[in-house]
C-alpha cells in the first residue's frame, strides 16, 4: 500500500458508502467490541466506521491502524469533534500493523473491508503481527474476500446522494483479471443536470476461502471460534502470547 492509495475514493467513500457501512459494522461487531476488556484493534480503519462503533460500543482503548494518507484525514476529522475525554482513548498508528510493532494491546481485532485487498504475500506478513497485538484468547475478526473469482463481471450502483446544489453517485466493478480481481470504481458529481466532474480509481483485490484463511491462522496460534451468524465474518481465537495487564476506561 502506497501513502496516497484511496486518493480519489476518499472524498466519495463516506457520501455514498459510509451509512450502510455502518449499520453493518454495528450488526457484524457490535456486540464483540462491547466484550472487550483491554483494547480493541480496528486493523485497515479507513474513514473510521468500525474506529467510532468501537468507542460506542466498548469501555476500553481503541486502536486504529490506518496506513493510506487520504482514508486517515476523514479519520482524523471525525476523530477531531469528539470530546477530550472520548478521543484521547483512541490511538491512530499511520502504518501497517507490521510496522506499528503493537504487543498485547487488545483482546479483540476488528478487519473489515481489508483482507481481500492484500496480496497473499501481505496477508501471510499480517497474521504474525495480530498475534503479537493481542493478547492470550483474544478474538480476531475479519470480514471474509471473495472465495473464488468472478464467472462474470459483477456491477454495484450507488444509491445517489444529493450535497446542496451537487448530487454524488458511481458504480463499481469487479472482473476477474488472472489470479486477481480488478475493481474499478467509477464516480461523478453533477449539478443542474450536468456532469461537473468524473473520476476513475481502480483496486486489486485476491480471493481466498475459509479454509484457506483457517489454516493460515492455525499455524500462528489461532483457532476457529463458532461460526457467525453472519457467514461473511470468520472468528478465531488466540491460543498462545504474551499476557498483559487489563486496562479498562474510568
Amino acid at each position: 500500500m502506497q501513502p496516497d492509495d484511496y486518493a480519489v475514493s476518499a472524498e466519495f467513500y463516506d457520501v455514498l458508502q459510509a451509512h450502510q457501512d455502518e449499520i453493518r459494522v454495528h450488526h457484524l461487531y457490535g456486540r464483540d467490541a462491547g466484550r472487550a476488556r483491554l483494547g480493541v484493534l480496528d486493523i485497515g480503519a479507513g474513514t473510521g466506521r468500525v474506529t467510532m462503533m468501537s468507542l460506542m460500543e466498548s469501555r476500553v482503548g481503541v486502536h486504529a491502524v490506518e496506513p493510506a494518507r487520504a482514508m486517515r484525514a476523514p479519520l482524523m476529522t471525525r476523530l477531531a469533534s469528539l470530546p477530550t475525554e472520548l478521543r484521547e482513548w483512541v490511538t491512530v498508528h499511520p502504518q501497517t500493523l507490521e510496522e506499528a510493532a503493537l504487543h498485547g494491546v487488545a483482546d479483540v481485532a476488528i478487519c473489515h473491508n481489508t483482507i481481500a485487498c492484500l496480496a497473499p504475500a501481505a496477508r501471510q506478513a499480517l497474521w504474525p503481527a495480530v498475534a503479537r497485538a493481542l493478547v492470550p484468547g483474544g478474538s480476531l475478526l475479519l470480514q471474509l474476500p471473495p472465495a473464488r473469482l468472478p464467472d462474470k463481471d459483477i456491477m454495484r450502483v450507488f444509491p445517489r446522494q444529493r450535497v446542496g446544489r451537487h448530487e454524488y453517485g458511481g458504480d463499481m466493478l469487479m472482473s476477474a483479471d488472472g489470479d486477481r480481481i480488478r475493481t474499478r470504481f467509477d464516480y461523478w458529481v453533477r449539478g443542474s443536470g450536468n456532469a461537473l466532474r468524473e473520476h476513475i480509481e481502480t483496486f486489486w483485490m485476491w480471493p481466498a476461502t475459509r479454509a484457506e484463511l483457517i489454516g493460515d491462522l492455525e499455524k500462528h496460534g489461532f483457532a476457529p471460534l463458532l461460526r457467525r451468524d453472519d457467514p461473511a465474518v470468520l472468528a478465531m481465537t488466540l491460543s498462545s502470547g504474551n499476557n498483559v495487564l487489563h486496562s479498562r476506561r474510568p
